[in-house]
């Protein structure tokens, strides 16, 4: 068994679903499908909250009626038959019927996870619906029913793994099995979600549950590019990834994969396979266990970056110091980045401004601190084992016309990447593309 996941782009139309429906009975074996919700609606049901949250019980109507009437067109132009018209219909009532049920009592943030649930509930039944429709011997199976998170708010795949094998033993025999992606159930039986991007997660978590042959990821772009197609001329896709460089390439900007989806897959040793839902024929990524020595694979580039730097002759010697910096970034919850050292100073960097201030205020009891906005991190992934000599200097050499602010090395055998301000993202990552690509 396969799984394949489509993204919100993928099922955006009724033309998009049928072109799906296409690709998956095209596919061999048994598929397990877990399909997004349809471009725009996640952030049509956060408004809605929104207008709940301030108690404009009219803005958030004529959003749902506004969304209501949108999918209506969509059950017009995705079914042929007058029965799968009324039956789908029906279901989008009650589905936005149980929408306009939040404005009548007080709106809590549960209730809001339960709201945003609805885009994969609808997106899933309207897909069902559709092949069933057309014959094809498809069954849906909620999400609710066997995804859920743990105490803190971490996916449980032992869970995860003994409630789907038994569902599926439960529906053994058919060719397609439907579900919903990022949704899921938390620790006290909630509806939650995994976060935004989770739907590659639930595909990856699926795939580790069931022992996929493989795992696919269907988007609107041939495979991981090896550098950003936005920004750069002569982007190719990277036919193979390391495990290691996908993450790494997914958490410092590449878009197209969610940083914590290939973490079950990797555990579990399932190949994930990205592909292009406009050139299904393209070969798109793959990604696996397999390391291909002595090669820089891409470049990605993470924007709105912050660099801090404290400066403390207390620190010369000083045993205990960068534990108590670290404890405060720990204590307002902020990741970082990059770290540098010198003697009498550390620089770090950080994506997350929303306690910036509080941090720079408590840094400031051990030295003079200094904070950098607008920032970019480039980082350059492959085979950047130290034994490989050479390969940081073509890189750094690369960057010999960019001003950077910081250098990281040697904290992963496949990253090195660069602090350089965001005005000179787009010559830098050119310059990197130009010395290890195009040449």
């Amino acid at each position: 068994m396969k799984v394949m996941k489509f993204g919100g782009t993928s099922v955006g139309s009724p033309e998009r679903m049928k072109g799906v429906a296409e690709l998956v009975t095209k596919s061999e074996g048994t598929t397990f499908l877990v399909l997004s919700a349809m471009s725009g609606t996640t952030n049509s049901l956060v408004e809605i909250s929104n207008y709940l949250y301030k108690k404009n019980v009219d803005g958030a109507n004529e959003v749902i009626n506004r969304l209501e009437d949108n999918y209506m067109e969509h059950v017009e132009k995705l079914y042929s038959t007058d029965e799968y018209k009324q039956k789908t219909r029906e279901f989008l009532k009650e589905e936005f019927n149980y929408l306009r049920s939040f404005t009548k009592d007080l709106f809590t943030s549960f209730e809001e996870k339960s709201i945003v649930a609805q885009g994969e509930i609808m997106s899933t039944n309207m897909m069902a619906n559709y092949m069933q429709e057309k014959g094809i011997d498809a069954v849906l199976l909620s999400a609710l029913d066997f995804m859920r998170t743990d105490k803190n708010a971490e996916p449980d795949p032992n869970y995860i793994k003994e409630k789907l094998n038994k569902i599926l033993a439960d529906n053994e025999g058919h060719q397609i099995y439907i579900t919903q992606g990022f949704i899921c159930r938390n620790a006290y039986g909630e509806v939650d979600n995994l976060q935004r991007g989770g739907s590659d997660y639930t595909a990856s978590l699926i795939g580790a549950a069931i022992e996929a042959e493989e795992i696919q990821i269907w988007t609107d772009i041939d495979g991981m590019h090896n550098n950003d197609p936005r920004v750069v001329e002569k982007t190719e896709a990277v036919r193979q990834l390391h495990f290691e460089e996908a993450a790494e390439l997914a958490y410092f900007g590449a878009k197209i994969l969610h940083p914590t989806c290939v973490q079950p897959a990797k555990y579990a040793g399932i190949p994930v396979r990205l592909k292009n839902t406009m050139e299904p024929e393209a070969p798109g990524t793959i990604i696996d266990n397999v390391k291909v020595r002595g090669k820089i694979k891409a470049v990605a580039a993470k924007d709105n970056i912050y660099a801090i730097k404290i400066k403390s002759s207390r620190m010369l010697l000083a045993t205990g110091f960068l534990r108590k910096v670290f404890e405060i970034f720990e204590s307002y919850q902020t990741a970082i980045d990059m770290v540098a050292t010198s003697e009498v100073g550390v620089s770090m960097s950080i994506d997350n401004d929303s306690h910036l201030n509080e941090i720079v205020d408590e840094l400031k009891k051990y030295g003079t601190v200094t904070v950098d906005s607008d920032m970019c991190i480039i980082c350059v992934v492959g085979d950047l084992d130290w034994s490989n000599i050479g390969f940081e200097t073509i890189a750094t050499d690369a960057l010999k016309n960019i001003p950077v602010r910081m250098i990281s090395y040697g904290g992963s055998n496949y990253n090195i990447s660069f602090l350089i301000r965001e005005s000179d993202k787009k010559r830098a990552l050119q310059a990197l593309s130009d010395t290890l690509f195009n040449k």
